[in-house]
C-alpha cells in the first residue's frame, strides 16, 4: 500500500473526481429523461435516490481507495475477503465496457465542436441527414481514435501533471460555458415556460413507478456512484484528507451541473421549439441522440439574428459537451491502467495496453449503431450490479466499523450517523432487488423473445454477456488465490 503519488490539494481532488461524474449523461441525457418523466415530477425522486443511493455510495468508493489503495479487485478482497476479488474485478469491467463506447460519444462531441466551430454545422439544410452522413462514414473511428488517444496521453503524464491538471482547465471551463450559456437561454422569449415545465411537479407522475425507478438509474448513472472510478481516484487521496465531506460534495456538484444543464436546454426548446418542444426533447433519434446532435444544432441557429452569435453558442455548448465527455472518459482510461498497473504491469506500458484495447474494442460501436446501442444497454445496466456489490463488500467489512473506523476518524471534517448503517443494509440492496426484479418482469412480458441472447436490448443479451464476464472472473479469483498466500490481497 505504498502510494507514492498524490493530488496535491483538497480542491485538486474534488475538482478532478468531479470531472468523473459530470459527463455526457448530465448534458446528453438527463434532459431527455426528465422530458419523457413529467419534468418537475422526476426532480422529486431523482433528488431522494441521491440521499438513498449516490451519496453513500460515492462516500463508501471513497473510503475504500483511500485504505486500500488499490484497484477495485484488490480493494474488494481488502474489505470483503478473498473470495470476493471477483466483484471488484466486475466492477472494474464494466466501467472500461463503458469505456469502449463512451470513447465512441465522446469522438461525437468532437466532431460536433469541431463542425461548429468551422461553420460546417449551419451549412447542413437538414440535421437529421447530416447525422446520418456521418455516423455511417468512418469519421466516427477516426474521432474515437482521437478520443482515447487523448486521454491516454492525459494518464500517460501523471496524477498531478496530467489528470489534476487537465481537470483544473477542462471542468472550471464547462462550469464557466455553462453560465454563458444560461443566461442567454433563460433570457429568450418564452423560456420561461420551459423553466416552468422543469421545476413543476404533478402528482400523476409523482404515483407513477416508473418515474422512480426512471430516477434511480439515472442518478446512478450521472454520479458516477458504484463505476469504481471514485474508488480509483481515492487511490491519490492524502492521508488526512477527509472522505465524507468529499462525497457529499461531488455528489451535490454533479446534480447541480445537471439542473443548469436541464435549465439550458429546457428553456432553449421551449423558446425555439414552436408548438411541440416536448416532442424535441423526448426525442431520442437514432442511439439517443435526437435532441443533442440532431435537433439543438438547429435550435442554436435561431438564438439571435446573428448567424456569427448563433455559431458561438453551438460551438460553446459542444465545447463543453467535449470537455464533460472528456474529463469522464480520463477516469476510465486510469481505473482500466491503474487495474493493471496493480497485476504487476508497469505504469506506462499498461496506459499504452489500454489505450490499444479502448481503440480497438471501440471500433464495432463506432462503425454500427446497433452495436453500440446494445453495449450501452447491457454495461449501463450492470452498473446498478456494481452499486450492489459495493454495498455487499461494505457489509462484509462490518458497516457499523466501516463507518466508526474510516468514515468518522480523526480526519473526518463530517460525522455520519447511524442512518448511514441503515442505508447500506437495508435500503440499497432492497433499491436494487426491486429494480431488478421490476426489469426482469417487464422484460419478460412485453419481449417473447426476452431469453435471446443476440438481441440488441433485450433481458437475454445481458445476462447472456454478465454471465460470461461473471463466470470468467470467478475463474481467475479462484486461480489468483491459489498462488497468494491467505490474507495477501
Amino acid at each position: 500500500m505504498n502510494q507514492k503519488e498524490f493530488f496535491s490539494s483538497r480542491w485538486a481532488l474534488i475538482i478532478s473526481t468531479l470531472g468523473i461524474a459530470v459527463g455526457t449523461g448530465n448534458i446528453w441525457r438527463f434532459p431527455r429523461i426528465v422530458a419523457t418523466n413529467g419534468g418537475g415530477s422526476f426532480l422529486i425522486p431523482w433528488l431522494t435516490f441521491l440521499f438513498l443511493w449516490s451519496l453513500p455510495l460515492i462516500i463508501s468508493e471513497f473510503a475504500f481507495g483511500k485504505t486500500a489503495r488499490k484497484s477495485p479487485f484488490f480493494a474488494f478482497r481488502f474489505f470483503a475477503g478473498n473470495k470476493y476479488g471477483w466483484m471488484g474485478a466486475f466492477v472494474a469491467f464494466v466501467s472500461t465496457a463503458i469505456m469502449f463506447y463512451y470513447s465512441v460519444v465522446s469522438g461525437w462531441a468532437f466532431y460536433y465542436f469541431y463542425s461548429s466551430l468551422t461553420g460546417n454545422l449551419f451549412d447542413a439544410a437538414d440535421h437529421l441527414t447530416y447525422w446520418n452522413n456521418f455516423s455511417s462514414g468512418y469519421l466516427p473511428l477516426l474521432f474515437h481514435f482521437m478520443a482515447i488517444a487523448l486521454s491516454s496521453a492525459v494518464i500517460y503524464r501523471g496524477i498531478t501533471a496530467g489528470i489534476e491538471k487537465v481537470s483544473r482547465t477542462l471542468v472550471t471551463s464547462l462550469v464557466a460555458i455553462l453560465f454563458i450559456l444560461l443566461v442567454r437561454a433563460v433570457t429568450l422569449p418564452g423560456a420561461i415556460e420551459g423553466l416552468k415545465f422543469f421545476f413543476t411537479p404533478e402528482k400523476e407522475y409523482l404515483l407513477d413507478y416508473r418515474v422512480w425507478l426512471n430516477a434511480l438509474t439515472q442518478n446512478a448513472w450521472d454520479t458516477g456512484a458504484g463505476w469504481g472510478l471514485i474508488m480509483t481516484y481515492a487511490i491519490y487521496m492524502k492521508k488526512r484528507e477527509d472522505v465524507t465531506l468529499n462525497g457529499a460534495l461531488i455528489g451535490f456538484g454533479n446534480n447541480s451541473i445537471s439542473l443548469l444543464a436541464g435549465m439550458i436546454i429546457f428553456s432553449t426548446v421551449f423558446a425555439l421549439g414552436g408548438d411541440s418542444p416536448l416532442a424535441i426533447i423526448s426525442e431520442t433519434g437514432p442511439a439517443n441522440t435526437g435532441l443533442t446532435f440532431i435537433y439543438l444544432p438547429s435550435l442554436f441557429g435561431k438564438m439571435s439574428d446573428y448567424i456569427w452569435l448563433n455559431r458561438i453558442f453551438a460551438t460553446l455548448f459542444f465545447m463543453a459537451l467535449s470537455f464533460a465527455a472528456l474529463t469522464s472518459l480520463i477516469s476510465m482510461v486510469e481505473l482500466a491502467a491503474r487495474s493493471l498497473n496493480d497485476l504487476g504491469i508497469e505504469r506506462k506500458k499498461s496506459i499504452l495496453i489500454v489505450g490499444l484495447a479502448g481503440f480497438l474494442f471501440g471500433i464495432p460501436s463506432a462503425l454500427s449503431i446497433d452495436f453500440f446501442i446494445n453495449q450501452d444497454w447491457v454495461w449501463g445496466i450492470a452498473l446498478l450490479i456494481s452499486g450492489a456489490f459495493i454495498a455487499l463488500a461494505v457489509n462484509k467489512y462490518g458497516v457499523d466499523k466501516f463507518r466508526k473506523n474510516l468514515l468518522n476518524n480523526p480526519d473526518s471534517d463530517l460525522r455520519i450517523g447511524g442512518w448511514f448503517n441503515v442505508l447500506i443494509k437495508f435500503v440499497i440492496p432492497a433499491e436494487f432487488i426491486v429494480l431488478i426484479s421490476w426489469w426482469l418482469f417487464s422484460s419478460t412480458s412485453w419481449d417473447p423473445q426476452w431469453w435471446h441472447p443476440f438481441h440488441r436490448e433485450n433481458l437475454g443479451t445481458c445476462l447472456f454477456q454478465w454471465g460470461i464476464v461473471i463466470i470468467l472472473f470467478i475463474i481467475l479469483n479462484r486461480l489468483y488465490n491459489n498462488y497468494k498466500k491467505a490474507g495477501d490481497y
